[in-house]
């Protein structure tokens, strides 16, 4: 009875307001109400707990599930993210607009969904899932370049979330491994996204979304975490499409290295499960920390700065200090690794969207190339991109100008999220109308798996017959002016 006299109040307040009634809906763990975002008809529903708090017994075990609430949950304020190190000033921080998020924590695992259509479960609109960048060591799903009232806007769900980094999120030892032997693994942060992911597939509807229309997205340690879960049996059907920003491509042994080998990022060096457990366990006994209790009574400030203190002192790296982070090859999580998957036919068999920035680490264009060809001969598809727009600088920052010139790493998060409203840099509109180009390649992506929409258009996938990149940028009166480009000229660079 209390619960739908709270039904009804909602909907007359919502009612005289002039607003879409705002539904209490009902998620796994119980009910939930969202708030109304800056943007007219969007609701946002923040901080909702998609799995157990990953604390105390629950460290370093696969996600719980959800710990039920009594009443209605207003979601209006992020969760914790994860626990990592302290943000300072400068660099990516300053550019972001860090500053007003919850404390870090351990428990961290919470999402949010923005969307125009809560309670609408026959609207059946699609949904977009991102993951966060930051090496899989920080980072977190609310960044203010996430924000994601834009996105709801073009008509899709979207969902952020946040996941285990670092050594709560990565971290392999012989008695964790021995508690559950059939699926021993040591990445729970990996777990964490998988997590997330069925919790969309049971969930999502309840916010207009459909379980059957997911698009996996991110960038930089995000995109490759969606290489990760394609290449990963345990997300097998859980998503449709793939994005993968700034992640590099395909680095196939098959091939002949050239002789001046082409600038990017390094292959990920995957450790096995067993070197892993070798390594951290090293640590841990050095620190004393000698079986499972006492590792999970350590405090959490502790297990953060075990690694980096073993290292300092006996100057010996271990698993719990390389770089970067990478999930372990554990016969379960992830049984190959991501080029092992393409070059065998095991790769999710999904459309794909890939690229990078002008300015990013290094030139992945060739990588990427590989990649599309990979995919055309199992008979997929890819769409190539490069984002090649110089951020504009007023010298306001020079904390941030020092280090992040250009188009650099990350600096299209603000077009593909549209989202500049959340920066200081002195935008023009060309940007703005860049921006409403890239999210709404990026959004008809995740409705139709082609970024042109139904009707098609001049962006058209990489194959060997049309090896062309789009390129997004402004001329030199910072208007837009995208266009596709030849392959070739990207790799030359």
């Amino acid at each position: 009875m209390k619960k739908f006299l709270v039904l009804l109040s909602v909907l007359a307040l919502s009612a005289c307001a002039g607003q879409k009634p705002n539904p209490v809906l009902h998620v796994e763990g119980g009910d939930i109400q969202g708030v109304l975002t800056e943007k007219e008809g969007v609701y946002a529903y923040k901080g909702i707990p998609y799995a157990a708090p990953p604390i105390g017994e629950n460290r370093w075990r696969a996600p719980q599930p959800v710990v039920a609430w009594e009443g209605v949950k207003i979601c209006d304020k992020f969760g914790h993210p994860a626990f990592q190190g302290a943000h300072y000033p400068g660099g990516y921080t300053t550019e972001w607009g860090y500053g007003d998020e919850a404390p870090y924590s351990e428990d961290c695992l919470y999402l949010n969904v923005y969307t125009k259509n809560p309670g609408e479960t026959d609207k059946k609109l699609p949904v977009a899932f991102w993951i966060f960048g930051g090496g899989l060591r920080e980072g977190w799903g609310s960044e203010p370049e996430f924000a994601g009232e834009e996105w709801a806007a073009k008509d899709v769900v979207l969902v952020t979330f946040n996941y285990r980094v670092g050594p709560f999120g990565f971290f392999a030892h012989p008695e964790i491994s021995a508690e559950d032997p059939e699926h021993a693994t040591g990445n729970w942060g990996t777990l964490d996204q998988i997590a997330a992911l069925k919790w969309v597939r049971n969930n999502i509807a309840q916010f207009g979304g459909d379980p059957d229309n997911v698009m996996i997205f991110g960038q930089s340690a995000g995109s490759r975490s969606v290489k990760f879960l394609s290449a990963s049996p345990l997300a097998r059907g859980l998503f449709n499409k793939a994005v993968v920003m700034s992640g590099g491509g395909l680095v196939d042994p098959r091939k002949p290295a050239p002789v001046q080998a082409p600038a990017g990022p390094p292959a990920q060096s995957h450790l096995t499960l067993a070197q892993a457990e070798s390594s951290i366990k090293e640590v841990m006994d050095w620190a004393k920390l000698t079986d499972l209790k006492k590792m999970r009574a350590a405090s959490t400030e502790t297990i953060y700065a075990l690694g980096d203190i073993y290292t300092r002192v006996t100057g010996k790296r271990s698993a719990l200090t390389a770089m970067p982070i990478a999930p372990y090859l554990d016969n379960y999580v992830l049984p190959i690794s991501f080029d092992q998957a393409c070059i065998s036919g095991q790769l999710a068999d999904v459309p794909y969207l890939m690229g990078f920035t002008l300015n990013d680490g290094g030139n992945m264009a060739p990588q990427i190339a590989d990649f599309c060809l990979n995919r055309e001969e199992l008979g997929g598809k890819v769409y190539a991109y490069q984002f090649a727009r110089p951020l504009p600088d007023d010298g306001s920052h020079p904390e941030v100008s020092s280090r992040l010139k250009g188009a650099f790493h990350s600096s299209d998060l603000w077009y593909v999220f549209k989202s500049l409203k959340n920066c200081w840099r002195p935008w023009t509109q060309g940007d703005w109308d860049l921006s409403e180009k890239m999210l709404t390649y990026w959004s008809n992506f995740a409705k139709y798996a082609d970024p042109n929409g139904p009707q098609g258009g001049e962006w058209q996938p990489y194959t060997k017959d049309n090896p062309r990149f789009m390129v997004f940028k402004l001329d030199e009166n910072d208007v837009e002016a995208s266009e596709t480009v030849p392959g070739a000229d990207l790799i030359r660079k």
